[in-house]
């Protein structure tokens, strides 16, 4: 059947919306069609990186409705409602990612195992995940991403606990929902480091109780007199080198002696290829760094972050502050690059 879609034909190149060829599912894949799809500067990522093959779709959080399921998929049913995330459902090592979903623009088979920048996507189904159908078919699709990414860095890799001192720089969509995670975990100071003011005052509505403007200020000299001391943990939601670099020496001194470490710094960003540690702070001071790759249970916490949406925890109407049309896209990417969106924008189909 045909379908409509943002493709991705050459680097530093304007997506071209087009008609593509969606198959019937792989035994082991899930067509949907689409409500919605957040968008994401991974995407940017992929489409200004040479490396990635093309022609591409793109978009790994959305939701939509089942419409054909492989016969091996038994978790779904036509007629669900889904989320499409790009974490598996059950954990895999490495960074393996499945076949696309043999989705073809004249007769060109596309790359792209997730792909929701299109009307309908034939996927994988471990990248499946059924929702409760009274929920919002259109801000829900944030949670693919967004939500899992940061809210699931603050609860399953940190696990944060109440009145631990947190600083998040980079308060876009994944940042926010750290701090909104941190907030609901009672963590305190929460501190929100960007480089822009109106950024810094929306992070207000997610529970920050300090910010720290990063072109103005030094964020660690900041962070270290907030906390007396350093934070107990410090993510860095941008992923450039020096926020890379940055988020170790904010957090607290350990020292000497058996479980006297440090506070932990946290990557959740997609970061470059290289930075600069001075390893003293894992020696002198026990700090601890590590990565956080979609720290989600998608199947349990999916549920749970949007009945905490319907209690008014986790307002997702409040993160998304633009809505755009497939054939916006490129607006929405170049809205994206220039810092012209708060939260999470979407797109609706």
């Amino acid at each position: 059947m045909k379908s409509r879609a943002a493709i991705h034909i050459k680097t530093n190149q304007q997506l071209l919306i087009d008609d593509i060829d969606i198959p019937d599912p792989k035994t082991d894949y899930v067509n949907l069609k689409m409500f919605s799809s957040g968008i994401c500067h991974s995407q940017l990522h992929q489409m200004n990186n040479p490396e990635f093959q093309t022609p591409a779709l793109l978009g790994h959080e959305g939701t939509g409705i089942v419409t054909d399921i492989g016969k091996n998929v038994t978790h779904l049913k036509e007629g669900d409602l889904a989320i499409v995330t790009w974490v598996p459902r059950n954990p895999i090592e490495g960074r393996w990612a499945p076949d696309p979903g043999g989705m073809t623009w004249k007769e060109a088979p596309l790359e792209g195992s997730t792909a929701t920048w299109c009307e309908d996507v034939s996927v994988w189904g471990g990248y499946v995940v059924k929702i409760n159908d009274d929920n919002p078919k259109d801000i829900s699709s944030i949670v693919g991403c967004a939500v899992l990414t940061g809210a699931g860095a603050v609860l399953n890799t940190a696990k944060v606990r109440p009145n631990q001192s947190v600083a998040v720089f980079g308060v876009g969509g994944v940042g926010m929902c750290a701090l909104k995670m941190a907030s609901i975990l009672e963590a305190y100071p929460l501190i929100a480091v960007d480089i822009d003011d109106s950024k810094l005052e929306f992070a207000k509505q997610f529970g920050a109780t300090h910010v720290i403007n990063s072109k103005k200020s030094d964020p660690i000299e900041g962070i270290h007199e907030i906390t007396s001391g350093g934070a107990d943990f410090a993510f860095d939601a941008i992923g450039l080198k020096i926020t890379n670099e940055q988020i170790l020496p904010s957090v607290r001194s350990g020292g000497p002696g058996a479980d006297n470490v440090g506070g932990m710094a946290v990557l959740i960003g997609m970061p470059g290829k290289e930075m600069t540690v001075d390893p003293g702070h894992f020696m002198f001071h026990q700090r601890q760094y590590r990565g956080s790759l979609g720290a989600t249970y998608p199947d349990k916490d999916f549920n749970m972050f949007l009945r905490w949406h319907k209690q008014g925890k986790f307002p997702l109407d409040q993160l998304v502050t633009k809505r755009y049309k497939l054939d916006q896209i490129n607006e929405a990417c170049e809205d994206l690059k220039n810092g012209k969106i708060l939260g999470r924008a979407i797109m609706e189909y």
